[in-house]
């Protein structure tokens, strides 16, 4: 049954829609980076600049431990997207139980190697030595509140999937409160410096998901929750591990050059990196404002593929794309402009690391829309079922063509804007093949619908 807060994804005027649906992401995404935001704010004012790097040169590599499992909350929406799209609600309530058992797992998994080898990644990045120690006890604590980021997703995965994006963010805007006051109860009060704001993410995160399960348990359709009936359903497990193993390999994958890379900023010094760190988190915010126009493109897709409506895709692409460049392109170029200005709010003990953060936020945050766009057509290929090729482009148009560059064109030309310069011609090439790869895809399955005895015959159908 649909809630007024749920827009309907396979009928109705499609921008209107999207933009319905897209807006309220962007602000839930921007409150999940207020957590990082409020972590750097608090310790770059009452900690200093080696705090901030060291909250910094923790995202990437967090990011790559968790993708692998965060990947599979976009099996669970695809999933229930398509469920509900073909109104196949016993799949769609077997999804549901399933997919949080499956969090669990993941959770559980990643505290444990959190916990025990933050060192030892931060070790492999070259980190330096200014920051490392800080660095790991923040990634402990850290990871203590995994379980709760990963329930929280998959349950707002599932809110996605069925139209609802209004209360996950709701329940993010309660925890993001929760998360500031005790930032500056824990670093002010306490003077627990990185270990304080840490702390308070990992509880916030615990908050967000109490909230979102309760939700779900408070539903009367297909998506309900019942604690009791949660399971490890064979066919729901391979429905969305079919599509959420290539998706976290493809963000694992994708990260590991960004780690690399990350590693290459720390060979310029703990200046460098603590002005990186900065710009990064300033980028996270037009990251984000473009990026949920891919969400958005995976659980229409996905809605309009099970109700076999599949002639909007191609529009549902195409808003996407505009929305994706006039959002990205904006924000890029204002994040430059007021690039100083920025950065002050997070260093305000060292112009030299501000100046290179502007360097990024210009060779990164200008161009960066080419990254929704790259984001928005690999969503596309997921929602359509076709998540083994959405990783392999990404593999080889993002981690290849990086991996290639820093081992090549940067040995030769050895300065931060030829290190990120890579991102833009990764991006690129990914866009390309994307669409390569979604003309090919969209070709055979209208050719298999018209032929449904070749379908048959090639696949090996009765």
């Amino acid at each position: 049954m649909k809630g007024s807060k749920q827009i309907d994804m396979v009928n109705g005027r499609l921008f209107k829609n999207i933009v319905l649906y897209t807006l309220p992401i962007i602000a839930t995404s921007v409150l999940q980076l207020l957590f990082n935001t409020a972590d750097l704010l608090v310790v770059g004012r009452y900690c200093g600049a080696d705090s901030v790097g060291a909250v910094g040169a923790t995202g990437s590599i967090i990011t790559l431990i968790v993708y692998l499992f965060m990947g599979l909350s976009i099996g669970v929406s695809v999933a229930v997207a398509q469920g509900l799209g073909g109104n196949h609600n016993t799949r769609v309530h077997k999804s549901v139980h399933t997919a949080f058992p499956v969090a669990a797992v993941g959770g559980i998994v990643l505290t444990i190697v959190g916990v025990l080898f933050s060192r030892y990644f931060l070790e492999w990045m070259g980190t330096p030595e200014e920051t490392i120690g800080l660095a790991t006890i923040y990634m402990r604590i850290y990871f203590c509140g995994v379980l709760g980021n990963l329930v929280y997703n998959f349950g707002a995965a599932i809110l996605r999937a069925a139209g609802d994006t209004v209360r996950p963010l709701i329940y993010l805007s309660i925890a993001g409160v929760v998360n500031v006051g005790l930032n500056l109860i824990f670093v002010i009060f306490f003077h627990m410096n990185v270990a304080g704001v840490a702390l308070a993410t990992a509880i916030s995160q615990f908050v967000s998901a109490t909230l979102v399960v309760i939700a779900l348990m408070r539903r009367n359709d297909a998506c309900k929750l019942e604690l009791k009936k949660l399971c490890f359903d064979r066919q729901a497990v391979g429905r969305i591990l079919n599509i959420g193993i290539p998706a976290g390999i493809q963000g694992t994958l994708f990260n590991i050059s960004n780690v690399i890379i990350q590693a290459a900023v720390n060979s310029f010094g703990a200046e460098v990196v603590n002005g990186m760190s900065a710009a990064g988190n300033i980028e996270g915010y037009v990251y984000v404002s473009f990026s949920a126009f891919g969400q958005t493109a995976l659980n229409f897709v996905g809605q309009n593929i099970g109700a076999k409506k599949e002639e909007r895709i191609s529009r549902i692409i195409g808003i996407c794309f505009g929305c994706v460049t006039v959002t990205g392109l904006t924000l890029g170029v204002l994040s430059y402009v007021f690039g100083s200005q920025l950065l002050s709010l997070y260093i305000t003990d060292s112009p030299e690391a501000i100046k290179y953060g502007v360097i990024k936020l210009l060779w990164m945050g200008v161009p960066y829309f080419l990254c929704g766009i790259m984001e928005v057509m690999s969503c596309t290929l997921r929602g359509m079922g076709s998540s083994v090729a959405a990783m392999l482009v990404s593999v080889l148009g993002v981690c290849g063509v990086r991996l290639v560059w820093i081992f090549t064109v940067f040995q030769m030309f050895h300065t931060l804007e030829c290190l990120f310069f890579s991102y833009t011609v990764s991006w690129l090439a990914t866009i390309i093949t994307d669409l390569i790869v979604y003309r090919v895809i969209v070709k055979k399955r209208r050719f298999h619908l018209e032929n449904p005895h070749v379908k048959r015959k090639i696949f090996g159908l009765k």
